[in-house]
């Protein structure tokens, strides 16, 4: 991958109108953790995602999504600042990388 390319296929990235925004994965994110999902297999990114909201709010896991997506900050580093712990920052790239995937995905299909 050259530097020139994005990271991740987020609108803010690619300027691709059919790729997710980075405010639709925060929306799904928060969503997802208002909201889990009890029978589906990635369950766990909805319960850890509640778990990461409760304890630090919406607004640092807003910050943190956009510095990932948008900014291609490393998932440890991106909680810098905001007195936040880097493992859940690894935690918040994670769900937000695989709820851009997902969106995307149902736009393709």
């Amino acid at each position: 991958m050259s530097d020139t390319e994005p990271r991740y296929d987020v609108r803010e990235q690619t300027g691709d109108p059919d790729h997710a925004s980075v405010d639709d994965v925060i929306d799904l994110v928060v969503h997802r953790a208002q909201n889990p999902r009890t029978e589906h297999e990635d369950t766990h990114f909805d319960r850890t995602m509640a778990t990461v909201i409760d304890t630090y709010g919406t607004d640092p896991v807003r910050t943190v999504i956009h510095r990932i997506l948008v900014d291609n900050e490393p998932f440890r580093t991106a909680t810098n600042g905001l007195e936040m712990r880097n493992v859940d920052g690894v935690r918040i790239g994670t769900a937000a990388s695989w709820f851009l995937e997902e969106l995307n995905a149902q736009d393709d299909g």
